[in-house]
């Protein structure tokens, strides 16, 4: 196989691996959230109002929700992203340069992963694409796409 037929082909799952990966940094991140804020997943919570754990919980927990369903994503990837590059620059950075020397690499990896989503947009099978008129799901690939006729 020719590598321009290979990338055509991988060119058009592209909107349903986008979704994919979009579900999973949000069911990671949401998880985040939950084990800050209720203290559960052998982790210890945070007290309400705690400067910034809790607040980062709860970003965490509601961003991370709606990256999840697909809802506001690229609002909720650019302020899950943020947050993520202050807890790496505020609470890992002193402890060496590397994300492997200072213990952030889930930060750093949350904060790029969310950059991508804002710039890429949700994919397919968002709660956004199944309310819109028409759906965002893509055509499977070799699939033409037949627009409704306007009244």
């Amino acid at each position: 196989m020719s590598t321009a037929r290979l990338s055509d082909r991988l060119a058009g799952h592209q909107p349903l691996v986008l979704g994919l990966f979009r579900i999973v940094l949000g069911l990671l991140f949401t998880s985040e959230g939950v084990a800050t804020v209720f203290g559960v997943l052998d982790r210890k919570a945070a007290p309400a109002g705690d400067w910034p754990f809790w607040y980062a919980g709860v970003i965490e927990l509601v961003c991370g929700a709606l990256v999840l369903l697909g809802a506001a994503t690229r609002s909720a990837a650019f302020l899950s992203s943020g947050a993520m590059a202050f807890a790496y620059f505020t609470e890992h950075q002193k402890d060496g340069l590397f994300p492997l020397q200072n213990g952030g690499l889930a930060p750093a990896l949350f904060c790029w992963g969310f950059l991508l989503l804002v710039f890429s947009g949700p994919g397919a099978l968002s709660l956004t694409g199944l309310l819109r008129p028409g759906g965002t799901t893509p055509a499977p690939p070799g699939d033409t796409v037949v627009e409704p006729a306007s009244r």
